[in-house]
């Protein structure tokens, strides 16, 4: 099946523009009629499911088809006498969903149990007699998608369903396919419906359906369910770019004589390669439109190569970029940075002398297949199991091949406190197209989405002990937890020591995941008070300030100046230093790197060369990170006390979530003493860190 010319059935003015190249679509009422007549002799297959067969074969040359033989004729059984909406006998349906699957590489146990997959549900037939006749695996999959069958739940039917639906994935990935290849072939055929049914069932399909095929990566039914949304819930449009399709179809079209330029340059390099058009579908016509405007002939399609290795794919774009101009901005490297649903390929747009900019797609095949069927091209997960891996239909299994996204949606899915809150949080991170990872102090790796913040990593890591989260380290700096995640960082999260603390009503601002958002929601309801608590006014820090200034041991070569150490970055000996002139005649001592020195600079103040007199005492400002408690400044100050130092000034902030922070403006009377200063700060306890300003 392509994932680029689709071919909306519900209206069929529509075809000239999307007919698919190869396989004609299946009369279903020829099918239907095939279904009625009944078994065919036992050496080869019911003409019915013939076109299911050699699809299936194109695939998987090897497949033995006898088991799909038998799941037919209990499915034809079974449904015998039931009717379709549109008039075709019901068999058509589990025929039509075990083709498109087939079209896709399914392997033999998926396609057996697409044919069987509405047999529990709407017939007599039970899940003991699929197990007696196809085995535990069929009947796993058979199992999970009744299970996500639309039962009347009101106005929470959806999403009921969609929770029972990722339930069910979670458990065999394979269940998913099945239920996409279903909304598929209904979609198809949505027309015998009412009007307000096809908007019902078009939306949901748009926020929900079409994200979960992104995000598997089955291009092949995304790019189909969402033409086929479009043209439900978007008429005019729908039909503006149709018009605009078939205009360009009248019309001299530049990408075939691009393609053969491309063919002729791969040819001359040496390089074995399969050159194709692909047309884009309808959506990403009319998503072209709006965004460039006009479009000119090179914009309705894209040009596929198709090569053997991942090496042929670079040395593929080395001879574009060569041989034409490349359009530096559009190119995009999937192979090195795979997205998070499979997908891999070089994307690039290269200038023809004749002024068209045409988009190259280069991918392996292995790579094309994937791109195409997703995880439906992955087999099946279990084929190196045991044979008794899934002997009790009643245990949990996780699929090897689950995606880290499905695993979190199915982790908090469970904390949703009613249907409408699972339904939004569900659509709003199906919506993020974009993940990253993240390096865990430990050595693990957190899968997040693009824009989550420490919250979301904190909740990701720890669950609801996340609650005494009070700060984070990210790449060994300290954060605050709102700071935003990049792809590779490496994140350590600091957690308070008071079990009964709780996070701020603030965080919900920076929460992007559902895990966090809902467990923050959560105990903010629970606790009220607590949660107004956390956003009264800051008190003012308390100061304690000491009657020494000036500038320490610092000398500056300027008679009768007065020397101020910096307070931005309090420079000690032997630190490398720099002076200024200020207003009033005095000098500001500097560490060499700080920001201030190139501001001083930019600014034309006058440079003072000074250095360090020989004695050793000096004078230098530290911060204090710690977890709130008792006692906690008296212990600092001991602390600071029993290395002989003198505290000139100390400011201690009131506690936020937790954390307190201390700066402290002190007097060594040996520089050398500093970092066994700093050590016996961090040694008290509740503090985690200590930094020089």
């Amino acid at each position: 099946m392509s994932a680029e010319a689709t071919n909306p059935e519900a209206h069929p003015e529509a075809r000239p523009e999307l007919r698919r190249r190869g396989r004609t679509r299946l009369d279903l009422r020829r099918l239907g009629r095939a279904a009625l007549l009944g078994p065919t002799s036992r050496d080869r297959l019911p003409d019915a499911i013939g076109h299911v067969a050699e699809a299936h074969r194109a695939h998987h040359p090897d497949a033995d088809l006898s088991i799909l033989r038998r799941a037919y004729l209990l499915a034809e059984t079974s449904h015998r006498g039931q009717m379709r909406k549109s008039g075709e006998p019901y068999i058509t349906h589990p025929l039509a969903v075990t083709l498109i699957l087939a079209e896709l590489g399914a392997e033999t146990t998926t396609l057996t149990a697409s044919l069987l997959h509405d047999t529990v549900e709407d017939t007599e037939v039970t899940l003991d007699q699929v197990r007696a006749e196809f085995g535990d695996e069929v009947c796993f999959i058979v199992d999970g998608v009744t299970k996500v069958e639309k039962i009347d739940y009101g106005a929470a039917a959806e999403p009921e369903t969609f929770r029972k639906m990722l339930v069910a994935t979670g458990n065999d990935v394979r269940v998913m396919s099945i239920k996409l290849a279903d909304r598929l072939h209904n979609m198809r055929t949505l027309g015998v419906m009412r009007p307000e049914k096809q908007a019902r069932i078009a939306k949901v399909t748009r926020d929900v359906l079409i994200p979960l095929a992104e995000r598997l990566g089955v291009q092949a039914l995304k790019t189909e369910l969402e033409d086929l949304v479009f043209a439900i819930l978007h008429p005019e449009e729908y039909e503006s770019t149709r018009a605009l399709i078939a205009a360009h179809a009248g019309e001299r079209d530049p990408l075939p004589g691009i393609a053969d330029s491309v063919r002729a340059v791969l040819r001359d390099a040496g390089i074995a390669a399969e050159v194709q058009v692909r047309p884009r579908h309808f959506v990403s016509v009319h998503r072209i439109a709006r965004t460039r405007g006009e479009l000119r002939g090179s914009d309705f399609g894209r040009v596929l190569v198709l090569v053997g290795e991942n090496a042929d794919c670079y040395a593929v774009l080395g001879e574009l970029h060569t041989c034409f101009t490349p359009v530096v901005s559009e190119f995009k490297d999937f192979i090195a940075a795979p997205k998070f649903n499979l997908y891999q390929s070089l994307h690039t747009a290269v200038a023809t002398p004749e002024g068209y900019v045409a988009e190259v797609i280069v991918r392996t095949r292995q790579m094309h297949r994937v791109a195409e069927a997703g995880v439906v091209a992955l087999g099946n997960p279990y084929a190196t199991a045991t044979p008794d891996a899934a002997a009790d239909p009643d245990e949990e299994r996780v699929d090897p091949t689950r995606p880290g996204w499905l695993s979190r949606l199915l982790d908090w899915q469970q904390s949703a406190p009613d249907p409408d809150t699972f339904w939004s949080v569900l659509r709003a991170e199906l919506a993020q197209d974009r993940e990253i990872t993240v390096f865990r102090a430990d050595g693990g790796t957190l899968g997040l989405p693009a824009g989550a913040s420490c919250i979301d990593a904190a909740y990701a890591q720890h669950g609801e002990a996340a609650h005494g989260c009070i700060g984070a380290r990210v790449n060994g700096r300290l954060a605050s937890l709102s700071s935003p995640l990049s792809d590779g960082d490496t994140v350590q999260l600091l957690l308070a020591q008071d079990a009964s603390s709780g996070p701020a009503a603030e965080w919900l601002d920076h929460a992007r995941t559902p895990a966090a958002r809902i467990a923050i929601g959560s105990w903010l309801e629970s606790h009220p008070d607590r949660a107004l608590s956390t956003t009264s006014a800051a008190r003012a820090p308390l100061s304690v300030v000491g009657a020494r200034g000036g500038g320490g041991n610092a000398v500056a070569d300027l008679p009768d100046a007065t020397v101020r150490l910096a307070g931005c970055c309090t420079p000690v000996p032997p630190d490398a230093v720099a002076g200024f002139l200020v207003r009033g005649g005095a000098v500001t001592v500097h560490r060499i790197h700080c920001a201030a020195v190139a501001q001083m600079r930019a600014v034309g103040r006058t440079s003072v060369a000074v250095h360090w007199r020989a004695t050793a005492d000096c004078r230098v400002t530290l911060l204090a990170e710690s977890f709130g408690r008792p006692h906690l400044l008296a212990d600092l100050t001991e602390a600071i006390a029993r290395e002989g130092v003198e505290v000139v000034s100390a400011t201690v902030e009131p506690p936020v979530e937790q954390r307190v922070r201390h700066t402290y403006t002190l007097q060594l009377p040996d520089a050398t003493g500093l970092p066994a200063l700093m050590r016996a700060m961090r040694d008290v306890p509740g503090v985690y860190d200590v930094s020089r300003a």
